[in-house]
């Protein structure tokens, strides 16, 4: 019997009395053939939600099964690309059909003419297994492509191509299996964009993800493979943070998903990472990048399935044994759409008219982060840092406080600290990291053991200076004694010489970490120094009057990242400043 659509509510499709459809299978529907998911099945009806906009739809049409789940074609082809939510090519969609996307656009993922370079590497007879390395492809002058066994297709080779130019669907290797069955391997494979890609086994964190931004670095770090939430209300900085990360973080590959973002900011992105210079290769940092542009006027379904489509790709290249840092940006967009499809399905709305099953799909996506032993050997991981954009800065809102549930990094912007051109605009009162104690040997020995003492000591001076700051405004600062006001000062030059970073001075917008470990040290040893002339009995406005604090403020700029030998001086000017008011 044909399956034809019963009822129509927004990307909401109902067909009744089907009998041959599964959960989560892909579906054609209607005469276009629009892209659809099942999301429920009961005797009476199916229903689908359709990942297009479904104007011009009609009762009565056709919906066709496909037997298979939605999924991402997997192969040489995806850097430097542009894709939407379900991984439509923009850039040749753009070229081929006009700047919008037609309705039931049926165009391949990836460029099934380009010729690639492809190196094998294994021979007859070898035995290939699930996840297995055969063959090499240099993608871009920076990644190198390697293709892995597709699940299912593992077994004894019995034909291997030349070293050569092939297309993707070239068939390269062939294995049979012991059932006699011969399987075709060419240069791509599918993989359900729900199901993660499994692995050997995970690998305890303890190698940090290093940004050169001193207040996620030093105070609230991410590892390899963890998970960080950065919320933020309009305006706090939340894209630009992602950029800066994603331009100077030590993953190997960046996936960016702009997920129900405006058209202007996506293009922004679209344009700065086209033109950004990767300062790791310097080469363009496209060379290593993904993205996917979701926007907030394409269909609120594929919303949902950018998050995936994203997540998967960067599985993908973390099985090859790479450092994948993905950005999403914002996940609220797509809480939201998960909100609206959950309302058009008449489901029990539960807190602010989110789904119930909120939480555990937040917490399936973040659960999709993590160092892995790969099953081809290598070690990779996926690390996700996650936007979040509260409505009117209300962290207790629902999304935000499940986001809190599932991530071990949490960078809260400030709006004061943005209106104030504090870049990052990260509170250092309200965030945290729990990595800390899982990076402390990383810490102790590649950088020094002194670092997270002073990590500790820094944080402890931002505490007590927030408190003093609110006696300060109810009472004046006035009134305070001396070091009680020593904190004060030395808490300003924490937060402008160190926290405050200028994304476009040469030196100030990546800060390795000895330089930053030796900042440190210098505001330290001013802090210890300052009270010790205070204990002396002299005034604490003597030495402020001396320009010592400014000094220090500015060392950020005056020492180049390769001259660290000059932080030397400052404890001998110190010295020689108090030596002579004392």
């Amino acid at each position: 019997m044909k399956n034809t659509i019963y009822s129509i509510n927004g990307p909401v499709v109902t067909v009744k009395n089907a009998v041959d459809f599964s959960m989560l299978e892909m579906v054609f529907v209607g005469n276009n053939k629009l892209l659809g998911e099942v999301i429920s099945i009961s005797q009476e009806s199916t229903t689908i939600q359709v990942y297009e906009s479904t104007t011009g739809l009609v009762i009565g049409e056709p919906v066709l099964s496909t037997g298979e789940p939605i999924s991402a074609l997997l192969g040489p082809g995806l850097l430097k690309n542009i894709f939407d939510g379900i991984e439509r090519p923009l850039k040749l969609i753009s070229d081929n059909e006009g700047i919008y996307i037609p309705i039931g656009s049926d165009v391949e993922s990836l460029d099934s003419k380009q010729l690639w370079d492809v190196t094998l590497s294994v021979k007859i007879d070898d035995e290939l297994k699930f996840g297995q390395i055969y063959a090499t492809i240099p993608e871009t002058k920076t990644i190198e492509h390697r293709l892995m066994v597709p699940k299912g297709m593992d077994g004894r080779v019995t034909f291997v191509a030349k070293n050569g130019s092939y297309k993707l669907h070239d068939v390269i290797v062939k294995t049979e299996d012991t059932h006699g069955q011969i399987h075709e391997l060419t240069l791509v494979q599918k993989w359900p964009i729900k199901t993660p890609r499994p692995v050997k086994n995970r690998i305890p964190i303890s190698v940090p993800l290093i940004s050169g931004q001193r207040i996620i670095d030093t105070l609230f770090p991410i590892a390899k493979g963890g998970a960080a939430a950065v919320p933020g209300g309009f305006g706090t900085g939340k894209t630009m943070m992602q950029h800066q990360f994603a331009k100077w973080c030590d993953a190997d590959l960046i996936v960016y998903v702009g997920c129900g973002e405006r058209g202007n900011e996506m293009t922004q992105v679209l344009e700065e990472f086209g033109e950004l210079i990767d300062p790791r290769t310097n080469k363009k940092l496209m060379e290593r990048t993904v993205l996917i542009a979701n926007t907030s006027n394409m269909p609120v379904a594929a919303r949902e399935a950018s998050i995936y489509t994203g997540v998967v790709i960067a599985e993908y290249y973390r099985d090859m044994g790479y450092h994948v840092a993905l950005m999403a940006d914002s996940t609220s967009r797509w809480a939201e759409a998960l909100r609206e499809i959950s309302g058009r399905l008449e489901e029990m709305p539960a807190e602010e008219g989110f789904p119930a099953y909120l939480p555990s799909r937040i917490s399936q996506f973040y659960e999709r982060a993590g160092y892995m032993k790969t099953l081809s050997g290598h070690e990779g991981s996926v690390s996700i840092i996650g936007a979040v954009s509260p409505q009117g800065a209300d962290f207790s809102e629902p999304v935000t406080q499940n986001t809190k549930r599932f991530v071990r990094s949490f960078w809260a912007l400030d709006k004061q600290l943005a209106y104030q051109r504090h870049y990052a605009a990260i509170n250092w009162n309200t965030s945290y990291s729990e990595y800390v104690t899982d990076l402390s040997k990383w810490y102790d020995q590649n950088v020094s053991p002194r670092f997270l003492t002073n990590r500790q000591a820094i944080m402890g001076i931002l505490s007590e200076e927030n408190k003093l700051l609110e006696i300060a405004k109810l009472i004046g600062s006035d009134v305070l004694p001396d070091d009680q006001k020593l904190i004060i000062e030395v808490g300003k030059v924490i937060r402008l010489g160190f926290l405050q970073q200028n994304a476009f001075h040469k030196d100030d917008t990546y800060v390795p970490l000895q330089k930053q470990l030796q900042m440190m040290d210098v505001i330290l040893y001013l802090n210890m120094k300052a009270k010790g002339f205070i204990e002396s009995g002299r005034s604490l406005s003597l030495l402020i009057d001396t320009g010592i604090f400014e000094s220090v403020i500015k060392m950020k700029y005056d020492v180049a990242n390769d001259e660290l030998e000059k932080f030397d001086e400052y404890p001998k000017t110190i010295d020689r400043i108090i030596k002579r008011i004392h």
